[in-house]
């Protein structure tokens, strides 16, 4: 059982609907347009766990009765960062939740040989100095991706960075951590390990390929 003391940036979400639909897809059945759907559900009940913080302000508003002082979120000061191409399946589910957010772009691919990330786009929105950045991917392996995103962010010196994944593991948490022991980390699961070709056990495949139907 892994200790997970050991990464104080982490905020595991147990929710059991999120649980519900995770186990759901992590089953090797489940076809292309289901696992897509799933995601997407579950996506938005998380933006609702990684968005708990995000600063409100008031605001008069007229109910059909009468006058009174509401609370709102300005979204536009939101980004949302997907690590490409996998990430994309994350978006759908919180625009739905913060459809005022940015949106930003980073294309990675891991190198099967040294699982180290190849970087081949970046597109960011103008202003991040005024911005709160959540990046996502729906898998959190080695780590070496989420981190080399993470520093490219960074290096634009955004108000906050958050990250988002739907599974991670410990050998995955210890390279953020090592890396960016500031950047909370939300998962719906910690599995037991990485296997020899960085993939999570038990995991639930490759994320890309099951959401993009491809091999």
């Amino acid at each position: 059982m892994t200790d997970l003391s050991r990464f104080p940036n982490l905020h595991l979400v147990d929710h059991p609907l999120v649980q519900h639909k995770l186990t759901l897809m992590r089953r090797k059945e489940t076809s292309t347009n289901g696992f897509r759907r799933l995601l997407g559900e579950l996506s938005t009940l998380m933006a609702y766990e990684v968005t708990r913080d995000m600063p409100t302000q008031p605001i008069e508003i007229e109910t059909p009765l009468e006058t009174m002082s509401g609370t709102t979120i300005d979204g536009k000061k939101l980004v949302l960062v997907s690590i490409l191409r996998a990430g994309t399946g994350i978006l759908d589910g919180m625009l739905s939740v913060v459809p005022g957010a940015r949106v930003g772009h980073i294309g990675l691919y891991r190198d099967p040989q040294t699982l180290q990330p190849v970087e081949y786009y970046f597109k960011m929105p103008q202003d991040m100095q005024e911005r709160d950045v959540i990046v996502v991917d729906p898998m959190l392996a080695t780590g070496n991706s989420a981190v080399a995103a993470i520093e490219k962010v960074k290096a634009m010196h955004p108000k906050s960075v958050k990250f988002l994944c739907l599974l991670t593991c410990p050998e995955g948490l210890d390279t953020m951590y090592k890396s960016h022991p500031d950047v909370p980390v939300f998962t719906a699961a910690v599995d037991r390990q990485l296997n020899d070709h960085g993939y999570i056990l038990p995991g639930l495949g490759d994320a890309g390929d099951r959401i993009f139907g491809t091999q």
